[in-house]
């Protein structure tokens, strides 16, 4: 299970920060360093005011790639294509809250294809709506900026909510991980690691470094 196969903090540089005219290098650099995940974003341009990348360019990242894919599904109707990134190298996929009105089927749906189901969060919603998944999913992606554009500052609730994640985690026996996702770097990294989080994702806090690779080393040994 993924839960195993690092220690914590288990870390996920967001490729959306990447140099995408040199994207092999990128995930190169990726593979070469002590990350444990790559993460990867994809917006739609509806449920998100911007479009990343899709099916293609996430099956590239995977031919280079020598750490799991974590698919970050920021779109619409989500069941409309979790097979298809499945088959392009996702090995853990998140799907919105949001935008899964039959949220226990989505997460059914990623489950049967026998990778890890996540469940993201955006930052206005509330803790409570996980109640009735939260023993079901293997992820909780909570966002600490509002989704959609990178390099965005960071949500200070985000401590509580994770606090709060935690204790539902732990009241509903779940074994979920907490992964954080928007604005992490080495100053509230460790208050998000105090607070219950998992999972750092670091998208251009890393790419944006004078050394990447010393900087997920930072990262990983918090």
């Amino acid at each position: 299970m993924l839960q195993t196969l690092q220690p914590m903090p288990i870390i996920a540089p967001s490729i959306l920060a990447a140099d995408f005219a040199n994207l092999e290098r990128e995930v190169k650099l990726i593979n070469e360093s002590e990350a444990d995940w790559i993460h990867v974003d994809i917006m739609d341009g509806v449920f998100v005011p911007n479009i990343s990348f899709g099916i293609p360019v996430t099956e590239s990242i995977n031919k280079h790639a020598t750490k799991p894919l974590d698919v970050h599904l920021m779109i619409v109707q989500p069941e409309k294509y979790v097979e298809a990134f499945f088959k392009a190298g996702a090995k853990v996929i998140s799907v919105h809250i949001e935008a899964c009105p039959h949220l226990h089927r989505n997460i059914q749906q990623i489950k049967a294809l026998g990778i890890k189901a996540g469940v993201a969060v955006n930052p206005h919603t509330p803790v409570s709506q996980l109640v009735d998944i939260i023993a079901d999913v293997d992820l909780v992606c909570l966002m600490s900026v509002n989704p959609g554009f990178g390099g965005q500052k960071f949500i200070e609730n985000t401590y509580a909510k994770v606090k709060e994640i935690k204790s539902l985690i732990k009241d509903k026996k779940s074994t979920a991980l907490i992964e954080i996702d928007g604005g992490v770097n080495t100053q509230n990294a460790p208050l998000l690691i105090e607070a219950g989080a998992d999972v750092l994702v670091a998208g251009n806090f890393v790419f944006s470094s004078a050394n990447p690779k010393e900087t997920i080393q930072r990262l990983k040994a918090l």
